[in-house]
């Protein structure tokens, strides 16, 4: 049984799948994808549909009282193993002095799931420290913008299919970290793949969900990357005029991230290869360390770090910190101009 508050998605999952079931999941956080990705598998698989007629309870917070909530999870399965009972929205239920009762001594026959959403329940309360105890707690985290190109590829892999890095790029700025629309939109995508030739390009993007292959922030990062004037400047025009396709809150935390690993690079001893700087950077392959590489060649080690103030600072001008009236456009061209010049 996972008893550990921090217990990881994957875990989760992997003990659900060994039916390995415990009597209270408390799943709140910011990310609702994790938390309805659970639910959704324990309403589907803890009972057999036979079984589901009877025993799935499946109600939601503006509707219930804790007290509701544990009159249901304290009656008796009929004609199986156990009951489910789930809680959606729970965030909505305000007094949970009946579910700390009852979480002291819970059902061993029933699987209370508690879905709080849009934040979470202060650790310091004592249902949290009772279901740690007694079952299972998960703090579901919205992900990084940095963080999904390895979201999409772990969740594709599991279809059979492989994504361009540049196609991955591509998706996250069009869509953002919601999580459910870049999985909806994955799965759309899939659906034109051909049998034989199961892999998103560039070019499968741009034709099913509407993003220019040529003016997006992974161009960008590359044109930067090339010292390329003319092609950042064109593309930085294009974002302004068509903030969808890209903006400033894009493609700062990815120039940031790209000038930070060059940094570690610049100091490095082993920064003579591709190989080399993959090893330094962790990377899974050499196709990411020719960016540094090449990067290395065309900025100083002084230039970089003066890169990174002047990103924090457009950062902090962004969020209006210094800064009364410049418009986001404007700050994206302030930021290429200093980066190339």
């Amino acid at each position: 049984m996972s008893t550990k508050q921090g217990t990881t998605f994957e875990t989760i999952m992997s003990d659900l799948k060994a039916r390995n079931f415990s009597p209270i999941y408390l799943l709140m956080g910011e990310e609702s994808y994790y938390i309805d990705k659970i639910s959704d598998y324990i309403a589907e698989n803890v009972l057999t549909p036979e079984e589901q007629d009877f025993n799935l309870n499946v109600c939601f917070g503006a509707d219930v009282s804790a007290v509701q909530v544990t009159d249901m999870a304290k009656r008796f399965p009929m004609m199986a193993e156990r009951q489910v009972v789930i809680v959606k929205e729970a965030q909505n239920i305000h007094s949970l002095d009946a579910l700390e009762k009852y979480l002291k001594n819970p059902a061993k026959t029933t699987v209370l799931v508690w879905c709080h959403k849009n934040g979470k329940i202060d650790a310091r309360k004592k249902v949290v420290g009772l279901a740690q105890a007694n079952g299972v707690v998960f703090e579901s985290r919205k992900i990084k913008e940095y963080q999904l190109a390895g979201f999409m590829q772990k969740y594709l892999v599991t279809k059979k299919i492989a994504i361009d890095p540049k196609a991955a790029q591509m998706i996250a700025d069009h869509v953002g970290a919601d999580l459910n629309r870049l999985t909806s939109e994955l799965d759309k995508v899939a659906l034109s793949l051909p049998e034989n030739n199961k892999k998103i390009t560039p070019e499968i993007v741009e034709k099913e969900i509407g993003v220019s292959k040529y003016f997006n922030t992974f161009e960008l990062r590359d044109s930067i990357v090339h010292r390329n004037i003319f092609k950042a400047n064109q593309i930085v025009n294009y974002f302004d005029k068509n903030p969808k396709a890209g903006s400033l809150y894009s493609f700062l935390p990815l120039l940031f991230s790209y000038f930070q690993n060059l940094m570690v690079v610049f100091y490095s001893p082993n920064n003579k290869t591709e190989n080399g700087i993959a090893q330094v950077l962790d990377l899974k392959n050499t196709w990411g360390a020719k960016d540094y590489y090449i990067g290395m060649r065309n900025y100083t080690a002084q230039k970089t770090m003066n890169i990174i103030s002047k990103i924090r600072e457009i950062d902090a001008k962004s969020k209006g910190l210094n800064n009364p009236s410049t418009e986001a456009g404007d700050l994206m061209k302030e930021l290429i101009f200093f980066i190339l010049h």
